[in-house]
C-alpha cells in the first residue's frame, strides 16, 4: 500500500520522503520514483527528524503494525503540532474505538483497508449484476462496470445508438480495451470483451441489466473462502442484512476465534484450495462465492472453480495490481483490491488538503486505475456556470458524466448546464490530473 501511494502521489508532483526499515525496498522505491528516502524505524524521533517531519505538511503511516503507525503519528505531532497524520489500522478492536482514540493519538484520519474491502464486497453482493459499482458521496450517481459478452446487444453497438437500442438513459464514460483505457466519443463502437464503465440512475441501470439479459436476484447465502479480517468484517455486514454466511479456513485456531466472534455463522476448518473440500461444503449451492485468502493465485483458482460450478456471483480479492491484465478473459467475477480502495481515500484527502476550496468530494480510480472519476461541487468561482455544455470547451480526455441539481441526477447532454450548488461527476484519463473543478476547462 505504501508503494502504491508513493507512485500515485509522486506522479502528481508532491514532495515525498519515504521512511523504510528494509534497505532493499527503500532503494527499489527511490529508483522507481522521484523521492527522498530515509532508512529506519518510522516511530523513532531521530529518524522522523532526519526525514524532515518538523517541516512536513502530512505524515502517512502505512506499516503493517497498527501500534507502530499510531506511535509514529503521536511522535510526529509532538515534533510538529501543525502536521496532519493518516494512519493505517487493521485491528478490529482499534477500528471500533477509532472515534474515541483519534484525538488522543493525534490522528487526522484513520483508514482500515480490510473494513473498506468488506464494505465494497457487501455492496456488490446486495446490489448484484455489475462487476463493480462506484458510488459518489454527495449524489445518487453511480459508475458501474460490465463486460461486453459474446452475442451481447452491446457488441457492435455505437454509443450514439445505445440509449435508443437498449431503451435506457445511460452514459458510457470509459472503456477498457486490450488493456488501454479510452474516454470514448459518440461514434465509438463497442465490441466483445470490452470492459465498459457506465453511469446512470438506479432505474436506468436496472433497465440496462434487463435489456442485456443479466438476471439478478437477492443473495440469501454467501460462501467465504478465507477467514481473514476482511472475511470477519464481511460476515458481520452480511448477517446484518439477513444473508447466511459460511466461512472456510485452514487454521484451527482461527476457526475457533471466528466461531466465538460469529456465533450465527457456519465456520468450517478445511483447505479452500481443495476442490473436494469445496464440493463437500456445497460451493455450488451458494448464491455468492468470495475468495479472500492471502494468496492471489489461490483466490483466482478458487473463483474459476466457483464459476465453473455455476455460482451466480463470484468475487475475487487481489493484493497485487499487476495480476489484473491476466484476468481480463477469465471468469473470476468482480475483483476487489483493498490497496486501491485505501489509496483512493488517502489521495482524495491529500488533494483536499492542498486545495481547500474546490477539491474533489469523492474520487474513484476505474479502468484498472487508468481513469479517475471524481465528484466536485460547483461554487461561485467555478467557470461557465449556466452555459450549455455544447458551448463549453473541455480539455481532451475529460468528460462531465453527471450533474446533480437539488438532489436530482441528470445524464448530461449538449443542452445541459450547471449552476452554483450543483455537483458534477468528472471522468478524466490518466494524462489529466484534475485537482479542482476549473482544471477541466480548456
Amino acid at each position: 500500500m505504501g508503494s502504491t501511494l508513493v507512485r500515485q502521489l509522486s506522479n502528481e508532483g508532491y514532495d515525498l520522503t519515504i521512511i523504510e526499515s528494509d534497505p532493499e525496498k527503500l532503494e527499489s522505491c527511490m529508483e522507481l520514483y522521484d523521492v527522498m528516502g530515509v532508512e529506519g524505524n518510522c516511530a523513532s524521533m531521530a529518524v522522523l527528524r532526519e526525514a524532515g517531519v518538523e517541516d512536513a505538511d502530512l505524515l502517512i503511516a502505512m506499516t503493517g503494525h497498527d501500534e507502530i503507525n499510531l506511535l509514529s503519528c503521536i511522535t510526529a505531532h509532538q515534533m510538529n503540532p501543525k502536521i496532519n497524520t493518516v494512519s493505517r489500522l487493521k485491528n478490529p478492536e482499534y477500528s471500533r474505538e477509532i472515534a474515541s482514540i483519534q484525538g488522543a493519538f493525534s490522528l487526522s484520519m484513520a483508514v482500515n483497508p480490510d473494513f473498506q474491502a468488506a464494505k465494497e464486497i457487501s455492496r456488490l453482493i446486495r446490489y448484484p449484476g455489475f462487476l463493480k459499482r462506484e458510488t459518489f458521496a454527495k449524489s445518487n450517481t453511480e459508475i458501474v462496470e460490465l463486460k461486453v459478452k459474446p452475442e451481447s446487444p452491446m457488441d457492435g453497438l455505437s454509443l450514439f445508438n445505445i440509449n435508443q437500442t437498449l431503451k435506457c438513459q445511460v452514459l458510457v464514460c470509459a472503456v477498457l480495451r486490450d488493456g488501454k483505457a479510452l474516454i470514448p466519443s459518440g461514434d465509438f463502437v463497442l465490441r466483445e470483451n470490452d470492459r465498459v464503465f457506465v453511469t446512470g440512475s438506479n432505474e436506468n441501470l436496472n433497465t440496462l441489466l434487463r435489456k442485456l439479459g443479466v438476471i439478478t436476484h437477492k443473495a440469501s447465502s454467501a460462501f467465504i473462502a478465507g477467514g481473514s479480517r476482511i472475511g470477519f468484517y464481511l460476515a458481520k455486514i452480511l448477517q446484518s442484512h439477513g444473508i447466511s454466511v459460511q466461512i472456510l479456513d485452514n487454521k484451527t485456531s482461527r476457526c475457533r476465534e471466528l466461531a466465538s466472534q460469529l456465533p450465527e455463522a457456519t465456520i468450517v476448518e478445511g483447505d479452500a484450495s481443495n476442490q473436494k473440500v469445496l464440493d463437500r461444503e456445497g460451493i455450488g449451492h451458494s448464491d455468492v462465492f468470495v475468495a479472500l485468502t492471502g494468496i492471489d493465485e489461490t483466490n483466482i483458482l478458487m473463483s474459476l472453480y466457483a464459476s465453473q460450478k455455476g455460482v451466480p456471483q463470484v468475487i475475487t480479492k487481489l493484493g497485487r495490481a499487476e495480476n489484473l491484465r491476466v484476468l481480463d478473459d477469465l471468469p473470476v467475477g468482480s475483483i476487489i483490491s483493498p490497496k486501491d480502495l485505501v489509496t483512493n481515500i488517502i489521495v482524495r484527502y491529500v488533494r483536499a488538503k492542498k486545495n481547500k476550496v474546490g477539491a474533489a468530494l469523492t474520487m474513484h480510480l476505474i479502468a484498472d486505475g487508468n481513469v479517475e472519476a471524481m465528484e466536485f461541487r460547483v461554487n461561485e468561482n467555478t467557470l461557465h456556470c449556466n452555459e450549455r455544455l455544447k458551448d463549453i470547451r473541455l480539455k481532451s480526455n475529460v468528460l462531465i458524466a453527471g450533474i446533480t441539481h437539488k438532489g436530482i441526477n441528470e445524464i448530461p447532454t449538449g443542452e445541459s448546464s450547471f449552476q452554483t450548488g450543483d455537483t458534477l461527476v468528472i471522468v478524466s484519463g490518466e494524462d489529466r490530473k484534475i485537482e479542482q473543478i476549473n482544471d477541466i476547462f480548456e
